[in-house]
């Protein structure tokens, strides 16, 4: 059902591979040395909250002078305001299993590693863990599994389900997501009704000959197969998925192209492109063995994210502690709106109390953003920004057309201040350090006196008593 690319058959035209490489290439071609007015209509179009076209895309790319550059990191940083407000979304990634039948050559998981240490957690180590990040505050988790037999999904359903019933304390989680292998429709549907978030499957890289490169044997191997993947969740009904692609492997101009027509084909076959884009950058790994050519540098990763968060105005956008804390503080500015917080990649390490130097032959790739989860959200509230872990929309049925019924016009903006706040108040009254807390309640009156619809004000306050008394999960 799972790895067996042999058996996926094309259920209709929306399921045919969609990238063309041709097309890209001409539209970057056609657009090289754009005029400055050219670049400036298509920032003021985007901040209409419009998405740009292919070369609207492409334009901006080519847009290199300093000029036009500082230009378009002003309008994503106006345009992620617009949009998202001061909150940022944390989460944690848990790793569940490293077992990898794939051979890619920049992953320290790929099966000819044969001095990574292979493990996949017992229930009770999961639960151990999970108590352990419900112990820091965590709400929110992405489960990250190898690509192998064990992790079918049956046994990704089995997971999901054991992570929502870890109660500690007021800990829970209200939401867990998904990275792991592509599904086939039916896999994906029982993967679904589990009840998770996002599903991600990252192409690693859009270009075929490049991806053909390096991904040498395994199931991983087969091109259209992981392209299509998130087609075949649509058709089994889960319309809330997450696209990306590791920079580093080729053009990152190319891969940025390539990520707005897998938007554009997901909207046009599903009327909702992808809930989220993750953009993570080449990093040490176990063994590494890349073509040095293609990796970003940090000021072409602050290029990258601008443009995204004008390209796709409402896409979440997410930066992982692959990278460091400055660059992360760095790119919030201007598109990132979910970052996880306290990460550890190690199968196992959330529960243990040791604090050990990082071990590539255990890990995925190095964390390079080493906070805990305390330390990153009093420097969130320090800079004025929302610590969110809200969950609502998964609650109420806000995902897929419905999300964007209420994004799109911007009416979401008056449910996820109001909700990241509930969320920052229970943090505070129930994890939080005594300097945090402090900080944070003065953060949260100085948002509440914003609010323009005093009804909504005087709700969010109402439930705010609520959680001060020992109520729990408020949200609207």
């Amino acid at each position: 059902m799972i790895f067996t690319p042999e058996k996926y058959e094309i259920q209709d035209e929306r399921q045919k591979p969609f990238i063309s490489i041709k097309e890209i290439e001409n539209a970057l071609q056609d657009t090289k040395n754009p005029d400055k007015k050219d670049v400036l209509k298509i920032i003021d179009r985007s901040l209409n909250k419009k998405r740009l076209t292919l070369k609207e895309t492409a334009t901006l790319i080519n847009a290199d002078t300093p000029e036009l550059i500082e230009a378009i990191k002003e309008g994503a940083r106006k345009l992620k305001e617009m949009v998202y407000g001061n909150r940022i979304v944390l989460f944690a990634p848990l790793y569940i299993g490293n077992k990898c039948k794939n051979n890619c050559q920049y992953c320290g998981f790929r099966s000819s590693n044969k001095d990574a240490q292979r493990k996949t957690l017992s229930d009770e180590e999961i639960i151990k863990e999970i108590e352990a990040l419900e112990d820091n505050g965590q709400k929110r988790l992405i489960l990250v599994y190898g690509e192998h037999d064990s992790y079918n999904p049956e046994y990704i359903a089995h997971t999901v389900r054991l992570a929502y019933n870890v109660k500690k304390g007021n800990g829970e989680i209200r939401r867990v997501n998904i990275n792991a292998a592509p599904l086939d429709i039916e896999g994906f549907r029982i993967v679904h009704n589990a009840g998770i978030g996002t599903y991600q499957v990252f192409q690693e890289t859009y270009h075929k000959p490049t991806y053909e490169k390096y991904h040498l044997s395994g199931p991983k191997r087969d091109f259209e197969y992981r392209l299509t993947s998130l087609d075949r969740a649509q058709e089994a009904g889960l319309d809330d998925v997450g696209i990306g692609a590791l920079f580093g492997l080729y053009d990152w101009r190319f891969e940025v192209m390539a990520l707005i027509r897998h938007t554009n084909h997901l909207e046009a076959c599903y009327n909702v492109g992808p809930h989220t884009i993750s953009f993570p950058r080449i990093k040490s790994a176990s063994g590494l063995n890349i073509d040095e050519k293609y990796l970003v540098t940090d000021e072409e990763l602050v290029r990258i994210i601008a443009i995204l968060r004008l390209a796709v105005p409402y896409t979440g956008l997410i930066l992982t502690a692959r990278e460091s804390a400055s660059i992360r503080d760095e790119v919030m500015k201007f598109g990132v709106s979910q970052i996880d917080g306290g990460t550890k990649l190690e199968l196992g390490s959330y529960s243990e109390t040791k604090n050990e130097v990082q071990d590539l032959n255990r890990e995925q790739f190095e964390v390079n953003d080493t906070r805990s989860l305390s330390e990153i959200i009093y420097e969130l509230i320090d800079k004025e920004y929302i610590p969110s872990f809200c969950t609502a929309c998964y609650r109420l049925q806000r995902t897929g057309e419905h999300f964007m019924e209420f994004s799109v016009p911007g009416f979401i903006k008056k449910f996820c201040t109001p909700n990241a706040i509930l969320t920052l108040a229970e943090y505070l009254m129930d994890y939080a350090k005594e300097d945090t807390a402090s900080k944070g309640w003065k953060l949260i009156e100085n948002e509440l006196q914003k609010f323009d619809d005093k009804n909504i004000e005087k709700s969010t306050r109402e439930k705010i008593e609520k959680i001060k008394q020992g109520e729990r999960d408020l949200y609207f």
